[in-house]
């Protein structure tokens, strides 16, 4: 399945950013742009996840292999060739790791940005917390103001509410509605987190680094210990929560910059 995306730079090396759970590509649009001011010789492609932004719904039993396999034949629709840096955010860290065991020879290195290998438990995922209030608000509304109120008198802050708007769309005589599948992104959330990609680190020949937001949850210190003791190695962004990209953007880079 091709995935809808974007490109930026026109360098030989191809480098793919996978966003997070609910996002979409251009959640990673700032980093890309700042990657390649700062390295010309990168071709990034940004695609929405499938499920997610404009890209195909979820299909039935997706799992993150599933999601890996649409990245993969994007890259290559795109024109990357060779082997692949693949750079991901939370579910996409998930989806890289999962790229690497579906076809190893196309992956050249795996970035992880605050996510581990292994399952996240219910009570420990941000996303999940953030699906129920979604799962909560209406199909519709109005306008996108009715529908903020809707988020925010859940509990969720003006700017979570916000990003999660950018995922409506406008309709005549219905206002504005959500684009994703809020029930088809649930069962997936819930089948994707038990998944177990410890593996994919233990298998050899694999380049694999890790950065965690100081501030964040997702990565203990016995999920870097056992990362490290892999062969990925693992930093820390103190000041930084689970957004890694948002809160430190240029230690971040010089992060990614490094060989």
């Amino acid at each position: 399945m091709i995935l809808s995306n974007f490109q930026v730079g026109e360098g030989p090396r191809p480098t793919v950013l996978i966003h997070g759970f609910l996002g979409t590509g251009r959640n990673l649009r700032s980093l890309a742009a700042a990657w390649s001011a700062a390295d010309p010789g990168r071709c990034f492609l940004l695609p929405d996840l499938t499920g997610h932004g404009t890209s195909p719904g979820l299909p039935a039993g997706a799992t993150l292999a599933t999601l890996a396999t649409d990245v993969l034949e994007t890259a290559r629709a795109g024109g990357l060739e060779g082997p692949l840096d693949v750079v991901g955010h939370s579910l996409g860290g998930r989806v890289a790791l999962a790229l690497s065991q579906l076809a190893p020879e196309a992956v050249a290195r795996v970035s992880l940005l605050d996510i581990g290998p292994g399952p996240i438990p219910p009570g420990q995922s941000e996303s999940g917390k953030v699906l129920e209030v979604l799962r909560a608000a209406p199909a519709r509304a109005a306008d996108r103001k009715a529908m903020r109120a809707e988020l925010t008198g859940r509990g969720l802050s003006g700017p979570l509410s916000d990003w999660l708007l950018m995922n409506l769309e406008s309709a005549p005589e219905v206002g504005v509605h959500w684009r994703f599948d809020r029930e088809a992104l649930a069962t997936f959330h819930g089948r994707s987190n038990q998944e177990e990609l410890w593996g994919a680190l233990a298998r050899p020949g694999l380049k694999a680094r890790g950065i965690r937001g100081g501030r964040a949850h997702y990565v203990s210190d016995s999920d870097m210990a056992r990362m490290e003791a892999l062969g990925c190695p693992v930093d820390t962004l103190p000041e930084a929560g689970h957004f890694v990209h948002v809160d430190a953007p240029d230690a971040l880079l010089r992060w990614l910059q490094r060989e």
